[in-house]
């Protein structure tokens, strides 16, 4: 049995790097997306937030706008992103907090 006939058929690495990483696609693909982010005892939207708040302290914005959008596919609304991101802002430093509120104007008026 292939990796996709018992994960979730996330592609998001492969879709990103094709042939050209497959250890990276491997390991987003099958462990982080179809393991991780599937296990018990978090919702996926609880883990959005979680995730959102690492990246946002950790200044990660080219992986937030992804992450953003599938917190928001997640379930978690923009008032919430927006005032999670506000939060933030003051335990992970100003700056961090206005990108990512930059990077999640970007995707609401976008429509992502």
């Amino acid at each position: 049995m292939s990796d996709d006939e018992h994960g979730t058929g996330w592609s998001g690495g492969k879709n990103a790097f094709g042939d050209f990483a497959p250890g990276m696609v491997h390991y987003t693909d099958q462990v982080l997306f179809d393991e991780v982010w599937e296990r018990e005892g978090l919702s996926k939207r609880e883990r959005s937030l979680v995730t959102v708040a690492a990246l946002t302290a950790l200044g990660k914005m080219d992986q937030l706008k992804f992450h953003l959008a599938y917190a928001r596919r997640n379930g978690v609304t923009d008032e919430e992103l927006k005032e999670a991101l506000l939060h933030l802002a003051f335990y992970a430093g100003w700056p961090n907090g206005m990108g990512a509120t930059t990077v999640l104007k970007t995707i609401v008026e976008g429509g992502e």
